[in-house]
């Protein structure tokens, strides 16, 4: 992984917020680490002889993120928050709105108790797919323990004010000069100094790491494929339309990547297994529609049911079902396609899909790809915190 840092750059920042900016942008810049608002960042600073954390807002994204898209909130209330044994979802965002001091910021992340808890300057935080293919497999933790032995490792928890207080919980006794970052399982990882390039330079490093490790063990050689099948493509997109109740964009991936992953036998159970990162489930659901000889019509009907039975096992009474058709689906020996309402939405899904295609095929030469369980991913899915992010 690059090191993008430059002196010349860093040197033009004028203060603190804006090299938090900037060395956030570095980040954004590289798909292998977030993806499309994946990821958030952090400043602790004093402003009036009190402790601010400068957090990223939500609907900001890392790539493109300048000093007014950081939300400044009151580090002492956001650490009284963590101490909370219980914090509904509407009392932690309307809490970290009223510590914040500057009413016409962005929305605090939800992530924002977090790093008010680690103890430093600079704090980072992405979704780095190497990181994630590791953990998402059957050996992850064994192979994450070993590569990174000086790191806090941390089961998945959802992410919120659950993550921040087992965390919280976990480091009472640590020692936070010697630890190097967190790794949450199935999530993504922390780094943090004082110094914003070092902290930068430890995320690079640190995935760095872990990109070596998968050359060295999970090589990902794609051979040449050729389109094995016709598709289609209009009567698909009808279908799919009429089911969201609304025009749709369509997308045809036929890389070798996507031509490559679709013609895995077993394709069903091959291509169901889960999402790369959590946050990945508001826009690819917990899986895909997937057709292999069968008819299109017939493929459709049985994961719309099948969808509906996964809401009615897991919703509480006041849920209001999402729209059950699927976002995407995986055509056996012919590719991948990806709908959504705008051509933006398409690109974004396809970017997300084809960054799980790769860590699902990798993972599998670890010994198996493994993402949340089904719960979990509902509780993801049906989270309003990140329902919020699409609206």
């Amino acid at each position: 992984m690059d090191n993008l840092w430059s002196v010349k750059e860093a040197d033009r920042c004028n203060s603190d917020l804006e090299l938090r900016a900037y060395s956030s942008n570095l980040l954004g810049k590289d798909r292998d680490l977030v993806l499309h608002g994946g990821g958030n960042t952090s400043l602790k600073s004093i402003v009036d002889g009190e402790g601010i954390l400068y957090v990223k807002g939500s609907g900001w994204d890392l790539e493109s993120i300048k000093p007014e898209g950081f939300s400044p909130v009151k580090l002492t209330k956001l650490l009284e928050m963590s101490e909370l044994k219980v914090l509904s979802d509407i009392d932690m965002v309307a809490g970290q709105k009223k510590a914040m001091i500057d009413y016409t910021a962005p929305n605090p992340s939800v992530e924002a108790i977090l790093h008010a808890l680690i103890p430093f300057k600079f704090v980072d935080h992405t979704h780095a797919d190497a990181i994630v293919t590791i953990s998402n497999s059957e050996n992850g933790d064994s192979y994450i323990e070993e590569l990174f032995p000086n790191f806090l490792i941390v089961p998945y928890v959802m992410p919120g004010f659950l993550l921040a207080k087992k965390i919280n919980e976990m480091t009472k006794d640590t020692d936070w000069e010697s630890c190097e970052g967190i790794i949450l399982h199935n999530h993504g990882i922390f780094t943090f100094d004082n110094d914003a390039k070092k902290s930068y330079e430890k995320m690079i490093n640190a995935v760095t790491k872990a990109e070596k490790f998968l050359d060295k063990h999970a090589p990902l050689n794609i051979p040449y494929i050729e389109p094995a099948i016709s598709c289609n493509i209009d009567r698909l997109k009808q279908l799919i339309s009429h089911a969201k109740g609304q025009h749709i964009k369509v997308k045809i991936n036929q890389t070798q990547l996507a031509l490559y992953y679709a013609s895995k036998e077993n394709i069903e159970e091959f291509a169901t297994r889960g999402v790369l990162t959590p946050e990945h489930i508001i826009r690819t659901k917990h899986q895909p529609l997937i057709i292999d000889n069968n008819n299109i019509e017939e493929a459709l009907e049985e994961y719309i049911e099948e969808y509906e039975e996964y809401f009615n096992t897991f919703a509480t009474d006041d849920m209001i079902m999402l729209n059950p058709a699927p976002n995407y689906v995986v055509i056996k020996d012919f590719g991948v396609v990806l709908f959504g309402k705008t051509d933006r939405d398409v690109t974004i899904l396809n970017d997300i899909v084809e960054h799980t295609m790769r860590a699902v095929l990798r993972a599998d030469m670890l010994g198996g790809y493994d993402s949340i369980s089904l719960e979990d991913s509902f509780n993801m899915e049906y989270w309003e915190l990140e329902q919020a992010k699409l609206k």
